[in-house]
Formats: C-alpha cells, structure tokens, sequence
C-alpha cells in the first residue's frame, strides 16, 4: 500500500483545519498557502472530503471549508480510505473484489490478511487530534 499524494495532502488540509477550529470557515486560498498546495489541487481533494461529509463547505463570497465534527472523532483510516479508495494491501483484499479462486490455495493470503488487519488497526488508532499535538 503506498499513500499517493492526494491522500497525504487531505490529511494536511485537515491538519491545518483542525488546527483553525477558532474561525468560522477557512477560504480555500489560505489554506492553500499554509499548506504550499495548488488551489486547484485542494479543490479536488475538497469536492471529495466534502461528499464524503468530512468537511463542511460553503462556495462564493464569505464562504471556505470547516471540519464536520471535533478532530478527535476522525480517525486517519477514515479520510484515507476516502482518498485513496481502499487501504488494502493487495487487489484480492479490496472491498467488492471478485473471489480469487485461488483462495483456497493460496499460501499467502493469510500473510496479507495480517497485513491487511495491521494497516487498518494502525490508521484506526490514530486520530486527527492526535496528528494535532505537537
């Protein structure tokens, strides 16, 4: 499993939202800047946390994004899989693959469900307030 850009930028995005809890709604543009991301390359990453009921966000003037709920109801796990589609470490594993027909015979699936039960239990463990402290 390799975490793309998209989803390492989401998560600084949430960052630096979490971190501005105090204002109402943050534009886009400074967050932008704080984070050093293009604005268009945000907006994308936004459209999706925003459909995903992550963040909540108000367009035109006056308007910019906010967290949906306090950071320590987020678990990292959570805004990854909604940027990266699936944490799972093989195609086999993802959720709605087909059945592989070698299932029954295959001497490392039980090596990549392990992994697989890692990867989640880690990003389960981890919240956004916790990526907060400093």
């Amino acid at each position: 499993m390799i975490v793309s850009t998209k989803g390492r930028y989401a998560l600084r995005v949430m960052i630096d939202l979490a971190e501005h809890t105090d204002d109402e709604r943050i534009p886009l543009k400074e967050i932008a800047i704080r984070q050093d991301i293009s604005q268009k390359y945000i907006e994308a990453i936004m459209t999706l946390l925003s459909k995903h009921n992550l963040v909540d966000g108000v367009h035109g003037k006056g308007g910019g994004y906010k967290l949906s709920r306090k950071p320590e109801d987020y678990k990292i796990s959570d805004i990854l899989k909604v940027t990266e589609g699936t944490l799972a470490p093989v195609a086999c594993l993802e959720c709605g693959a087909e059945p592989c027909p070698k299932k029954e015979v295959c001497r490392t699936l039980p090596m990549w469900q392990k992994l697989d039960t890692m990867i989640n239990g880690f990003f389960d463990g981890i919240t956004l307030a916790d990526l907060c402290k400093k």
